[in-house]
């Protein structure tokens, strides 16, 4: 097995008793089967038919065929020894067009696997939206409009029903912030609107069926509930005025806009005074529903951000900057753990509300380096794999670092198990413990896979 200085702090200092290990992954990136159940298209079905939006000219509609392969998948869950599984459900395979019964079908297929995952001896997580919004409820108004929030909670409804007597943990929405900044504000994702400000109607009603979600299961789970919003650490390019201000304008676009309405019960300020923003799609006791307690809090986390003014932009204010020192992955995103040291004492410290914590998707993109003499414990290819062990040992560190500082971090899940489709990147990233081949689709664990359970196991002793 590989190590690193952060390995060895790591084991010099385990993570408490109890803390779980898990991986992450996300429906409309590795379930594939398209029409399996019934399952109707999602805005990502047909945004990625749009040429020149994906990197590759790729689309999920194989992925990499999770929903047939599920078996092996599971058994190299098991193999690796996690206590968690982070996965999401697919609305449009769960509730064809995204509203009226159920396919069970659909359902059947979870049913299954979160079976199989308990067998296993390891938890269940599960999303209920990770950005794959049935067409036809964009076709209606998607998150634009109010409605969506509450076909979303007969969603939750739905899915609490089938698996509410099994599931350990569930999240409302995944990384809202992404899908309402990248999808709805500058159009990069689905759906590719190009709203600025006007977004701000897509944060509401994101965050309105997180809540009502919340009362859906609450009314009938026992499982525990949070969210899991997108964080990074926010800095200015310098000291100047103008790029502080900056800064602290995207801090709370960034994280504020979401993390206070449900911890707090408001909006920033800020957000309320930008651009384009109607306070008026905001109705009596929204934010009320928006701020039930929690179980859980989720903390979606990849790099530090550096944030410079954009002079003479009225719109977007500011405009993100390199970070000069910094390594970078394939993604270009800088790397530097102690940020989400920093980021996870931060929200401990502004939020006296905040409930536990989980580090909920962190990872990251290296392309496969040869390394002759391989074993077996390079994966195929053969792979050296030594960027990505140092990116989960780096931040597995971090976390430890946060615990030891008095945050209430109840485990890390890496993301992803698997190389999969990265939405608008396609097939051109890899931040899979486990390698698909892009012909096959055969699954071969990378060197990072083998660390890491290693690791795993060598906490598990330490107890």
């Amino acid at each position: 097995m590989s190590t690193t200085p952060e390995t060895e702090t790591l084991y010099r200092r385990p993570l408490p008793p109890g803390f779980l290990f898990g991986v992450a992954t996300a429906a409309g990136q590795i379930e594939g089967g398209a029409s399996l159940g019934g399952r109707t298209p999602s805005i990502w079905d047909v945004f990625a038919g749009i040429p020149g939006r994906i990197a590759d000219g790729s689309s999920g509609q194989v992925a990499v065929d999770h929903v047939h392969r599920w078996p092996d998948d599971l058994a190299l869950l098991a193999d690796l020894g996690v206590g968690g599984y982070r996965f999401s459900l697919s609305w449009p395979r769960v509730q064809p067009h995204g509203t009226g019964p159920a396919s069970p079908e659909g359902l059947g297929f979870y049913d299954r696997l979160v079976d199989a995952l308990l067998a296993a001896g390891i938890e269940p997580f599960v999303s209920l939206f990770h950005w794959d919004l049935p067409l036809e409820l964009m076709e209606h108004g998607g998150w634009l409009i109010r409605e969506t929030a509450e076909r979303f909670a007969d969603y939750a409804a739905v899915a609490a029903a089938a698996l509410g007597d099994r599931v350990a943990a569930w999240t409302t929405v995944d990384e809202p912030l992404l899908h309402m900044a990248y999808g709805h504000a500058v159009g990069i994702d689905a759906p590719g609107l190009t709203l600025l400000g006007g977004a701000f109607q897509v944060t509401h009603h994101q965050l309105l069926a997180h809540g009502r979600a919340v009362q859906v299961l609450r009314s009938a789970t026992d499982g525990r509930i949070g969210i899991v919003n997108h964080h990074t650490t926010v800095d200015p390019a310098s000291r100047s005025r103008s790029d502080i201000a900056a800064a602290a304008c995207y801090h709370a676009y960034h994280n504020r806009q979401f993390t206070d309405p449900v911890l707090r019960g408001n909006y920033p300020d800020e957000i309320l005074a930008m651009p384009g923003v109607a306070e008026d799609v905001i109705s009596d006791g929204d934010l009320e529903v928006i701020s039930a307690p929690l179980d859980f809090y989720g903390v979606s986390f990849y790099h530090p951000t550096v944030i410079a003014a954009a002079h003479g932009n009225v719109s977007v204010p500011f405009t993100l900057e390199e970070m000069p020192g910094v390594p970078l992955s394939d993604s270009g995103w800088p790397v530097r753990p102690a940020s989400l040291t920093r980021l996870l004492a931060d929200l401990t410290a502004e939020y006296p509300s905040l409930p536990p914590l989980y580090v909920a998707a962190n990872g990251c993109a290296y392309t496969d380096v040869e390394n002759p003499g391989s074993g077996p414990d390079t994966g195929a290819g053969p792979a050296a794999d030594v960027d990505r062990i140092a990116y989960l040992d780096g931040h597995l560190a971090a976390v430890a670092d946060a615990v030891a500082g008095g945050c209430d971090v109840l485990g890390y899940f890496y993301s992803t198990l698997l190389d999969c489709w990265e939405w608008t990147d396609g097939f051109t990233r890899n931040f899979g413990l486990i390698r698909v081949d892009p012909e096959t689709l055969d699954r071969h664990p990378r060197a990072s896979f083998h660390h890491y359970r290693e690791l795993i196991s060598r906490h598990r002793e330490c107890r």
